[in-house]
């Protein structure tokens, strides 16, 4: 949670901001500290420029775990995590990463080490997720953004 925590800080929002409010606040934070105010100064507009890559980066992936997006995309992930196996697991420093056999790729925020080390060692990790994992932690597609990238 550390990472949306920051994010959170860094615009100055709370968990329950709608996305037009969160858009509003990000377009305003981006005319703030865009690069092209800062044409004569190089030290500011390094600066400005460095802000603005920090200030998109939250404002999309606040977008991304937003209750909003999750409804809009809720019938998808329900199929996904229902009826698509899991083919990989990654764990990094409580972010668990689980691609299904769909081509699916979901990030679950928060996962303790050991409910991880449950998951790896059930008899059914597709059941223990299901009961442990996919309703329990704050979560975000991720295959949009390996596409895209």
């Amino acid at each position: 949670m550390k990472k949306i925590t920051d994010y959170r800080k860094l615009l100055g929002v709370t968990p329950t901001i709608e996305l037009k409010e969160l858009k509003t606040i990000y377009r305003n934070f981006m005319k703030e500290c865009h690069p092209d105010k800062f044409p004569d100064n190089e030290e500011e507009k390094l600066e400005a420029e460095a802000k603005s890559k920090t200030v998109i980066e939250a404002y999309h992936f606040l977008v991304s775990i937003a209750p909003e997006t999750k409804a809009l995309h809720l019938p998808v992930y329900e199929k996904t995590t229902s009826t698509s196996s899991i083919t990989d697991l990654e764990y990094d420093k409580q972010t668990l990463k689980v691609t299904f056999a769909d081509g699916s790729i979901y990030e679950y925020f928060d996962v303790p080490r050991n409910t991880y080390i449950k998951l790896i060692n059930a008899e059914s990790q597709g059941r223990f997720a299901r009961r442990h994992i996919y309703t329990e932690f704050v979560y975000r597609s991720l295959s949009k953004l390996v596409a895209s990238e």
